[in-house]
This record gives structure tokens, C-alpha cells and sequence, in this order.
């Protein structure tokens, strides 16, 4: 357990914060109260995560003395048992610099039982990549849903006929199909039992969800929700007013969308103009349109489509640093440690992978999916290619997200001197006053004004408010 811990806390010390499946909590008043939102979070979390008591985040993971570690530990296995079902928690000791530090594995809870709720007000909480949150009701009904298998994307689409799939995509699915599959699925010479027999429509004609949502004129007719929204965060310089860029909600079937969804990458996206080594100059997207493509072809094919997930969108988020895409639905049937590693090609919606692998782009003439377990591997090479972090992705059982680093997330710290660094990370939560931060980290007004200054200069930080109004400070990245 030491060299795990001592692994585990240069992690945390190297990324400036909590990761997805650790918390660190200072705890030297004794146990906060955030505590229950976290064991909470952590106990619904695929493959559960781990809490660590007496490491103040905001003095760079530095320990904090615990008056009495035993209390703490009796503490935390007493909090773990006002859950529904308990928390199950494997609690040690650790040495972080020469002092005890708490460490409590969180175990997942088991599915049967999620989400797991704090008895006392029935609260669930799940976890995201910027904090723990309450779950709706709505949100909980997916962690219900999820107890089946899940066959929603075979359902009829109520009061939708054959005239709504789009013929053109129509045409293109059963040429691709009779071309690619002559034997098998292509062997039907009458269109119309080619299309029942895919699962596009069923006996009466009527298209089932997956068809509609592959095929369709506009499936959003239907579902409101199946939809893109995508936006880029403010630029430095921006005034206040400026809340957004390049906002867009991308609407059609799945082929559609994908190629809307690249046409606002390219718009959005910041672009370098790039010699190559055969002295040849190209542009070159902040971020790889291949992996984008396959991030966003994957939120498509792999959200959830049952009824709890209907007022959800898949979002994508330009921010200064980073591309965050998150959509309804975590992993299924493959863990987040396993994803480019194993050749598994599990499927959520099986009925609509399997249209969509025959379903071409009309405007490109390219597949929409392989079904090959190809995505993830084509996201790694191609990030790496450009120099770009390796793509951090996390399930929360009910939504999944992929994050995408910029080349500025990785140079970010590296020209900023020690008190800025301090104050960067002190905005990390929440927007603050310089009076704030004079209390926070012991520093004087004239040094952390000067360090918001230089914070501003490199464009890592926001200014609100000012004439006659309370002045704050936001971190860019959100």
C-alpha cells in the first residue's frame, strides 16, 4: 500500500487536482462534510475509487497532522453505514512525507443496488470529472434501467411511418448491404424484407428507433433530445457579455450529424499552419478531426436510448484547454482500463451498430462505424501524432465523457512562477475576490494582484465585475 500511495500522490501532485476515482480531503477538523456526497459518488462509480484523508489539495497535496487518526478511521466506517446499501470501504494507514495520512478504498457498489442514496434523505450523487453532483430523478431512473439489458434501440417508433426514413440513406444502406454482405444480409432481393429483417422497420413498415435514428428524414421529430449541442468557450479578451461561440445544435440522423458535427470542429477549432518535413505547409486543427470524429461517432452509436435518457443531448464543450464530449449512457460490457487494449467490440445498442456499420456518409461516401474496436486506438495514435496528451475518459455508470487535451493544458504551468501557480489553483472551484485569496493562501493583496495580472497577460484567468460591482477572478478553463 505504501508504494501504491507514494505512486498515487505524485499523480495528484503532477495533475494539480483530484482525479476522477480519488478525493483528497484535508480533514484536520475532523471529517467534512462533503464527505458524503464523495462516498457516495465513488461507491456508484464504475470499479469504485479511493479517499485520502490528511492531504490539503490547495498546498500542493502537502500533509495536514491529524490530531487522531484512529478517530478519523472509526469515523469514516460509521459514515459508511448511513448509505442505502452501506458502503463498503477497506480502510488503511499511509505515510505521505513522514506523516499518516487515512486511506479508504471505496468499493463500487454492486449494480443490482445502485445508485447507492444517503438514507437520511435519499440523495444519490455521481461523480464527474469537475466534482461530485446530486443525481435528478431522471438520472437515477437510468441506474434502474440499467439493471437489464438494454434493447430499447429495437422498439417501434410510435407514430412513425416508412415516410420518414430518409430514401437516399434508404438507398445507400441497401446498396452497401447487398455489396459488403452478398451472402447474408444482402442475399434478400425485395427491399422491403432487407429492411425488416436489419431491424430498420419491422413487419408493418414502421421504423424501429435504431432505423429512425440511422435512416431517418429527422429523428428529432421523434426525439427532441437526440441531438448535438456544441459550443467554444469565450477567448481571452472577450467582454463579460460574451457567454459563447460558435454555439450549434446539430440535428438529423447519425450520418448527418457526423459530418455537421466535423463542419463545426473546423469552424471552431484554433489552427496552426504547419511546415512538414518535405517543406510542404498544411493547417493543422488544435485538435486531430480524426479523433474528434471518432469521440463523437462513438457518443452517437453508444448513448443510451431508453426513456430516462430522452431529455439529454450529447454536449460538446470547447474550452481554453481542452474539448470535453459527455453523453447519456456509461460503458457496457468493457471497463474504461480495458478501452484500446482489448479487441472488444461490445455494443449498447446492438441493432443500430449493426445498420450503422452498412450506413455511408452521403456527402463523403465514408463508413459512419467499423465495429472493429478501431476508435480508441485511431483517438491514441492520432493525438499522439500532433503531440497531444492521451485522452483521459470517464464513466460515471449513467454518462461518459472523453477529454481532450490541448497542447496549452500541457505547457500550461510551465512559464508561471510559484505564487501564480498558487493562484491558479486556488480558482480552481469557483470564482474568487483578491480578498478571498488573501485569506486562502497567506499571501498579501499587492502580490496576489500582481500574480492575477501575469494570470490574465497569459489569458488563464477572467476578471468580472468592477465599477461599482464586486470584482472576482475565474479561471478560463472553467
Amino acid at each position: 500500500m505504501v508504494d501504491d500511495l507514494s505512486d498515487l500522490v505524485r499523480t495528484l501532485r503532477a495533475s494539480g487536482g483530484d482525479t476522477t476515482d480519488v478525493e483528497v480531503k484535508s480533514a484536520g477538523g475532523g471529517l467534512p462534510a462533503s464527505l458524503t456526497a464523495s462516498l457516495s459518488a465513488l461507491a456508484n462509480l464504475p470499479g469504485g475509487g479511493t479517499i485520502i484523508l490528511g492531504l490539503d489539495e490547495r498546498a500542493g497535496f502537502r500533509p495536514v497532522r491529524l490530531a487522531d487518526p484512529q478517530t478519523l478511521k472509526q469515523g469514516l466506517a460509521a459514515k459508511a453505514r448511513s448509505f442505502t446499501p452501506p458502503v463498503r470501504l477497506t480502510i488503511t494507514d499511509g505515510i505521505v512525507d513522514g506523516e499518516p495520512v487515512v486511506v479508504a478504498r471505496v468499493h463500487e457498489c454492486d449494480l443490482s443496488n445502485k445508485p447507492c442514496r444517503v438514507t437520511s434523505t435519499g440523495d444519490a450523487y455521481i461523480r464527474g470529472y469537475d466534482g461530485d453532483f446530486r443525481l435528478s430523478d431522471l438520472e437515477v431512473q437510468g441506474f434502474f434501467s440499467a439493471r437489464q439489458p438494454p434493447l430499447f434501440d429495437r422498439k417501434p417508433v410510435d407514430g412513425a411511418s416508412a415516410d420518414d426514413l430518409d430514401p437516399d440513406l434508404v438507398a445507400s444502406y441497401l446498396a452497401t448491404v447487398r455489396e459488403r454482405d452478398p451472402t447474408g444480409l444482402g442475399r434478400f432481393s425485395d427491399d422491403t424484407e432487407l429492411l425488416r429483417r436489419a431491424g430498420v422497420i419491422l413487419a408493418g413498415g414502421q421504423p424501429t428507433v435504431a432505423g429512425l435514428l440511422a435512416l431517418g428524414r429527422h429523428p428529432q421529430q421523434f426525439f427532441p433530445r437526440y441531438v448535438i449541442q456544441a459550443s467554444a468557450e469565450p477567448r481571452p479578451g472577450d467582454p463579460p457579455a460574451v457567454r459563447a461561440r460558435n454555439q450549434a445544435t446539430i440535428t438529423g440522423p447519425i450520418p448527418r450529424m457526423l459530418d455537421a458535427a466535423l463542419a463545426w470542429a473546423r469552424r471552431s477549432f484554433d489552427t496552426a499552419i504547419i511546415t512538414n518535413p518535405d517543406g510542404s505547409v498544411t493547417d493543422q486543427p488544435g485538435y486531430p478531426l480524426i479523433a474528434f470524429r471518432e469521440v463523437i461517432a462513438n457518443a452517437l452509436i453508444h448513448r443510451d436510448l431508453d426513456h430516462w435518457s430522452q431529455a439529454f443531448a450529447v454536449e460538446v464543450r470547447l474550452r481554453h484547454d481542452r474539448l470535453v464530449v459527455t453523453n447519456p449512457g456509461g460503458l457496457y460490457g468493457i471497463t474504461v482500463d480495458r478501452l484500446g487494449h482489448d479487441a472488444i467490440t461490445s455494443a449498447r445498442n446492438a441493432q443500430l451498430i449493426a445498420i450503422c456499420q452498412h450506413v455511408r456518409s452521403l456527402d463523403t461516401g465514408g463508413r459512419v462505424i467499423e465495429a472493429l474496436a478501431t476508435g480508441i486506438p485511431t483517438i491514441t495514435s492520432a493525438l499522439a501524432d500532433q503531440g497531444l496528451p492521451a485522452a483521459q475518459y470517464i464513466d460515471a455508470s449513467i454518462r461518459f465523457t472523453v477529454i481532450l487535451r490541448s497542447a496549452v493544458a500541457r505547457q500550461k504551468t510551465t512559464d508561471l512562477g510559484s505564487t501564480e501557480v498558487r493562484v491558479y489553483e486556488a480558482l480552481r472551484d469557483e470564482p474568487r475576490t483578491v480578498a478571498d485569496l488573501e485569506v486562502s493562501l497567506a499571501l498579501t493583496g499587492p502580490n496576489i494582484r500582481k500574480a492575477l495580472r501575469s494570470l490574465r497577460g497569459h489569458g488563464y484567468v477572467r476578471q468580472d465585475g468592477g465599477k461599482g460591482r464586486t470584482t472576482t477572478y475565474r479561471r478560463v478553463d472553467g
